[in-house]
């Protein structure tokens, strides 16, 4: 049974930071391309970023790069997402998803950025 569990998000002022962990359980992460994704309040579901599992390489969206960083700990069995210099935009419930699109995902994780 496939469950991912997300963490690590809180309230945090505009230039902070923030890292989010996914817990994974059921498969191995390193098998799968893993991603993070975002849902705005009143806004669909966007890609952020995701770390390919044949050279693990890593692609963001055009609004984090240079801010945020995914990476992957094999041996945890958990996928982080590193965020930078947060921005009030940057505001949603963050999952992780394994197979984007359409694969399962967390319950989700609020970054919220406010002064």
């Amino acid at each position: 049974q496939v469950q991912l569990v997300e963490s690590g998000g809180g309230l945090v002022q505009p230039g902070g930071s923030l890292r989010l962990s996914c817990a994974a359980s059921g498969f191995t992460i390193s098998s799968y391309t893993m991603s993070w994704v975002r849902q705005a309040p009143g806004k669909g579901l966007e890609w952020v970023s995701d770390i390919n599992n044949a050279r693990y390489r890593a692609y963001y969206t055009d609004s984090v790069k240079g801010r945020f960083t995914i990476s992957r700990d094999n041996a945890k069995n958990t996928l982080y997402l590193q965020m930078n210099n947060l921005k009030p935009e940057d505001t949603a419930v963050y999952y992780c998803v394994k197979d984007w699109p359409g694969g399962e995902r967390g319950q989700g994780t609020q970054v919220s950025v406010s002064s």
